[in-house]
Parts: structure tokens; sequence; C-alpha cells
């Protein structure tokens, strides 16, 4: 990987919780900083905060609602048209289990809300950029999933789930399923993709709604993210999933081949990509 100073990194989700967190300390380190939101004033907010707080020029936001494929399509245009390359993607947006009342709750796609915005938004969008990441190589794909896995039903799946729990947790698998993926489809590219569980029930707004009292630090989750992405010692490895920093193993169907294959299928169909 070139100098920080000199990288283009783009993290998904980074108005709030980790993400923030972990585009300011990428912004304290020099990097050109890439902060995605769905809202243009939290954007706004945010880049206006990293630029004090760091006195790095840098930054530049992107507003997309990822409940929405359309607008990742355009994100992903102004991306590649205001940048010549891409270093580091990292695909951090996600949103938490729907309310119990409403555990079918649906993007504006018409997809259950979590394997939307948790898997297919990151599946098209790394798809769209990977021009720029093939520019840049060596880059780095860095897809945050959780500890929180479960097996995919494929008889529910894109529409519905049995519930909220099932649907985050089969939305956080896919998204690894994804990560193996694309490593060996890049293996030869110079192009890593990892994921990563960055702690469990940290100090960010979706732990705090749905359980109350945190167990650890958003600025934990973020060292994690920034390990992951930018550490030397990881370059050149590929295809791993992360306990925090620690490479550990995903649930079992994770490692199903048959399963990958049924589900990048359905991730290519619904999205119209095509590899």
């Amino acid at each position: 990987m070139p100098p920080i100073e000199e990288q283009v990194i783009l993290i998904t989700g980074a108005t709030d919780g980790i993400g923030r967190i972990t585009a300011e300390r990428l912004a304290r380190k020099g990097a050109s900083v890439l902060v995605h939101g769905r809202n243009l004033e939290r954007c706004q907010s945010t880049v206006r905060h990293i630029r004090e707080s760091t006195k790095n020029e840098k930054l530049k936001s992107y507003v997309a609602d990822f409940s929405s494929l359309s607008e990742v399509r355009g994100m992903a245009e102004k991306v590649a048209k205001d940048h010549a390359k891409l270093h580091v993607l990292i695909n951090n947006a996600g949103v938490g289990p729907p309310n119990p009342v409403d555990k079918n709750a649906l993007s504006q796609d018409g997809y259950e809300i979590c394997f939307a915005v948790n898997y297919l938004a990151p599946f098209l969008l790394t798809h769209l950029l990977m021009p720029l990441l093939k520019r840049s190589v060596p880059s780095r794909i860095v897809n945050v999933s959780s500890a929180a896995q479960e097996p995919i039903d494929f008889d529910l799946i894109p529409e519905r789930s049995e519930g909220p729990w099932e649907a985050y947790g089969q939305s956080k698998l896919a998204l690894i399923m994804f990560t193996f993926d694309i490593a060996e489809e890049l293996k030869n590219e110079k192009i890593t993709a990892n994921c990563l569980h960055p702690g469990s029930l940290l100090d960010t707004k979706m732990v705090r709604e749905g359980f109350g009292t945190p167990l650890g630090s958003a600025e934990s989750g973020a060292e994690v993210e920034v390990f992951v992405a930018t550490d030397p010692a990881l370059e050149g490895r590929t295809g791993k999933y992360f306990d925090c920093t620690h490479e550990a193993r995903a649930h079992g169907q994770a490692y199903d081949m048959k399963v990958r294959k049924r589900l990048r299928e359905l991730g290519q169909r619904v999205t119209g990509i095509k590899t």
C-alpha cells in the first residue's frame, strides 16, 4: 500500500458511531477520506468536525440512502467521477434488526431491510467501484460484519425473514460470504477483501436503542476497522474473517461453496451485476 497520506479511503455509514470515529482517525493519519451518509446535513457537519479536529482538508462527503439500489448506483457514479483512484473501501454502513412489530420492514426496492442495506448495497457498491480499486492496487476491501450470524433461508430472502434477529444475522453472514467470494475472484489482482466483527454490544446508537447499556466503546470498534484497513501486517492477506483483530472462523455456512454460489447468483440477479 502507498503511504497513508497518499491513500483515498471511502467509509460508508461514516456520520455516526464506529464509522465516524474511523473516518476521523484515518483523516488524522493524513488520508483522503470520503464520508458517506444518508443525510446531507449530517454529512456536512461530520466533514466540518473532522476538518476542524484533524486539520485535514482532504475530505469529501457523499449522500445515499442504501435502502435504495438506485441511490447506491448514483453514489458510485459520483465517486468514480470525482476520483481517479480508491485505495480502501470500508463497507461499514448497516442497519440493526427491525422493530419486532414490523419484522418484515422493506427497503425502497421491496426487499427485507437488513438484507438490502447490509448485503445488497455493499455487494453493488463494491462491484461498481471495482475499476477504481483495480487502478489503485494494491488496494483493500473491508466489510464490517458481526458475530451475530444466522444461516440463510433461501425460501424467504430477499423479501422477508422469520424475525428481526434472523434478518440481521442472515444479512451479516451474507456479507461474509460475499467477502470470501470476492477475495477468491480477486486473488490475482492485488486487491484484498477481508471482513470483521468490530466487537460485541459497542456504544453505538443501534446498541443503545436495542439493548440499553453498551458493553464496549465505539472507539474500540474503530480500532479494528483501522487495523484491517491499513495495517501493513495484513498486506496480501485476503479472504479472512476477523473477530476484532484476531483471525477467526465464521459460521459454517460461509464455507459452503454451493450456498455461496446460490447467494452470489441471487445478488447478481437483484442488482443486475454480472461477474
